[in-house]
């Protein structure tokens, strides 16, 4: 078996930033414990897979492919990083001649337009629904300790809880802040949370650019402990500060050590466009 194999970092317009994720292309199908073994070899809090959804279909000029995500534990629903990575290599690297691309995912249709200042993903835009703190109360101080929370969400579409801090907070306390994910599964083991969204709302930004909101994200339910820039985080948070903002147009910035930007546009019939940049770090060949 081989396999064209690339890692690209996505939500950065610079290498060994934003969020890495490696995109296999498959011009056949492969078998099914595959996937998860080469998502545990490559390490990397995605690994997606492009298929080909007709025999006569061809990487360079077809505009709709199949698309995966796993982790190095589990398959995931939806992965916005490894998407717009997955785009980034069509497009940057096999040279696909289209300007939108259609994906085929667990998600339903997901689509990836070239744009002057990087790749635009087209996303679902998740509600998220006040959610009483004393039902996740451990989790909260497990994971922050005594940190102040100023609001509490949960979005049941990606099961994914949002704490947003308080308003006293910056940036950097945010950026330096210890969270402590490895006890988290033994505090929520129901299913019902798979993904902690920490949020703060953004502050005016003097000489360098200011953003909306900054946010970090943690899935250790599903084998990520901390995740750089995460892209399903965005289709949640895109509902809440709009929200609280009053604005369809906004700009993030995940804080994590690696960090990432992303341009947000709320549009019509629940979709959100998550804008960011791409950096194709390494291409070579899977063997086994």
């Amino acid at each position: 078996m081989k396999l064209p194999i690339f890692i690209a970092d996505a939500f950065t317009a610079r290498a060994f930033r934003g969020n890495p994720a490696a995109v296999c292309l498959l011009e056949n199908e492969l078998e099914e414990d595959m996937h998860q073994k080469i998502a545990r070899e490559m390490n990397l809090s995605e690994t997606a897979f492009i298929r080909k959804l007709h025999p006569t279909d061809n990487f360079a000029q077809s505009s709709c492919f199949g698309l995966r995500w796993f982790t190095p534990a589990s398959e995931v629903p939806l992965c916005g990083h490894a998407t717009l990575a997955s785009a980034a290599v069509l497009f940057y690297k096999i040279k696909n001649m289209n300007s939108t691309l259609t994906f085929v995912t667990l998600s339903g249709e997901l689509r990836a337009r070239q744009a002057e200042d990087g790749i635009v993903l087209d996303l679902p835009l998740y509600p998220v629904y006040p959610q009483d703190f004393h039902e996740v109360e451990d989790l909260i101080k497990t994971a922050i300790g005594n940190t102040l929370v100023q609001d509490i969400c949960y979005s049941p579409d990606t099961r994914k809880l949002l704490l947003r801090l308080s308003d006293t907070y910056n940036r950097s306390f945010l950026e330096n802040l210890k969270v402590n994910t490895e006890n988290l599964l033994q505090v929520e083991n129901t299913g019902k949370v798979k993904g902690l969204i920490l949020t703060l709302k953004g502050e005016p930004g003097g000489q360098s650019r200011s953003f909306d909101f900054y946010s970090r994200y943690f899935a250790p339910w599903v084998g990520v402990a901390e995740d750089p820039v995460t892209g399903s985080a965005h289709a949640v948070l895109s509902s809440y500060w709009s929200q609280q903002l009053g604005k369809k147009e906004m700009h993030a910035f995940q804080c994590s050590q690696r960090g990432g930007e992303l341009g947000i546009s709320l549009r019509p019939a629940g979709r959100v466009d998550i804008r960011g940049g791409a950096a194709v770090v390494l291409e070579g060949t899977l063997t086994a």
